[in-house]
């Protein structure tokens, strides 16, 4: 397929091999994060996809087919399960696609199996259906968020540090006209994360202006919209703090389609695949989802051994991983 015949439809990762010269094989790789490609083919087939403008289907393996965060929630996964593993433990795994009633049917087909113990990373905003379980004597550790209308143990990160940590790394870089694209707003860490982003505004003395912001948005090709509108508009921000890993690919996609990704700062919150390849390298706040998942593993499995202590929230910390976009000066 020649790039005239991919301009009039959408690339595949098979036109990304041909480009590249090298095997659909070393593709997959590359988009995937597999190990065993060198730094030079690496390079290759990243040109070759932003040649193509090659969008890879990132909910074609996703555990959460809402937001794509499978690197993410499957580390958090591994990280539990190397925990019950130890003790024996057969770990059950559903998602809930940030759907309540979804959630709802996961856990009655869960305890109706007589799990020992849920651990739940919640779409749910009223837990109060779990109280039965509870009763019941089956611990509850929630992950990611904590519960809502229920008192229960929780491990979360500390979203709105991490985003004010964004926002004071960019005024030290020069910039103060600083824009912001978050996630949906009904989704407590999205509301965290931009309460961050407000309080870093104020603790840097920088008046918020509402005209550079995007709240709600949701996916690549919206983040991709929102950016453009920010990017073409009267008085364009000078650096963009996106609140979640795929709105910050549709970010740096719009950014470069305006050739403006070496000229406009740029932090997400969340890492990624390819994150680190692509140019500049994007500066990220990134969680941890391994050290969530061991907590969580370790905190369930003390409550099956008797622990009665007060439910506890437990934060784990951000890491800012700078890598060229955040860098950038104004």
């Amino acid at each position: 397929m020649t790039e005239e015949a991919v301009a009039r439809g959408r690339a595949t990762m098979r036109d990304v091999a041909a480009l590249a010269k090298v095997s659909l094989k070393t593709v997959s790789r590359v988009v995937n994060g597999g190990a065993g490609v060198s730094p030079r083919l690496a390079k290759r087939v990243t040109a070759a996809s932003e040649r193509l403008d090659y969008r890879h289907n990132f909910t074609a393996s996703s555990l959460r087919r809402s937001d794509g965060r499978s690197l993410t929630i499957g580390t958090l996964h591994r990280a539990i399960e190397d925990v019950a593993v130890q003790r024996g433990v057969l770990v059950l795994a559903g998602s809930s696609d940030e759907d309540e009633r979804r959630e709802r049917r996961l856990v009655a087909a869960f305890t109706s199996r007589r799990v020992d113990g849920l651990i739940i990373q919640p779409s749910s905003h009223d837990h109060r259906y779990l109280r039965s379980e509870r009763r019941a004597g089956t611990p509850v550790v929630f992950v990611d968020r904590p519960p809502a209308s229920l008192d229960a143990d929780a491990v979360v990160t500390d979203n709105a540090a991490g985003i004010r940590r964004a926002v004071h790394h960019l005024v030290e870089h020069g910039h103060r006209r600083i824009g912001y694209l978050g996630d949906l707003h009904t989704i407590a860490t999205a509301a965290e994360r931009h309460s961050g982003y407000l309080e870093g505004l104020k603790e840097n003395g920088i008046e918020l202006d509402e005209s550079v912001v995007r709240l709600d948005v949701r996916g690549i090709e919206k983040a991709d919209l929102a950016a453009r509108e920010l990017l073409t508009s009267a008085h364009p921000p000078t650096a963009l703090i996106t609140g979640q890993n795929l709105v910050t690919i549709g970010a740096f996609r719009a950014l470069r389609r305006q050739r403006l990704h070496r000229k406009v700062g740029l932090v997400g919150f969340d890492d990624f695949l390819l994150a680190d390849l692509l140019d500049p390298g994007i500066t990220v706040i990134a969680q941890d989802p391994a050290a969530i998942g061991r907590t969580a593993a370790g905190i369930l499995f003390r409550r099956l051994d008797g622990d009665r202590a007060p439910f506890q929230r437990h934060i784990v910390r951000t890491l800012m991983i700078k890598r060229g976009s955040g860098e950038i000066r104004p």
